[in-house]
């Protein structure tokens, strides 16, 4: 099958850099697979699940803001965070989850503290949506 070079770096570090046979991530704007011969392409990416498939095999992860672009023939994923599925700690999602719904069943909560956990309890719900691929 047709590949492509990928390289998915955070502010952390390198996450991945090789080859793909496809890519889905979610942008701003919906869902979006990119695949072998993909246009020149510029998005701002949301959050989301993404899925690598490289040698046949599907790896999930979870990808918070940043861009993605593909340029001849490279594509670089460039998420403020990524976690893959294995690497997530499914326990500290489902705090961080716990943490933010009290902040936002507080009636005392400021707005400015409402939007930054209700971000949270996004970020936390892709986390443990994505763990659930976590190889056996």
């Amino acid at each position: 099958m047709a590949e492509f070079a990928l390289k998915i770096v955070t502010p952390d570090g390198l996450r991945y850099e090789g080859t793909a046979e496809k890519l889905v991530v979610r942008t701003t704007a919906g869902d979006v697979a990119i695949l072998p011969g993909h246009i020149h392409y510029v998005a701002p990416l949301g959050m989301g699940e993404s899925v690598v498939t490289a040698a046949g095999k599907k790896r999930y992860g979870a990808c918070i803001g940043g861009m993605v672009s593909v340029a001849n023939g490279n594509v670089t994923l460039v998420p403020a965070s990524f976690e893959w599925a294995e690497d997530i700690d499914l326990e500290r999602a489902r705090r961080s989850q716990e943490r933010a719904e009290a902040t936002l069943g507080n009636a005392d909560t400021t707005d400015t503290e409402r939007k930054l956990a209700d971000a949270r309890l996004k970020r936390a719900r892709i986390r443990q949506h994505v763990a659930r691929h976590k190889p056996k």
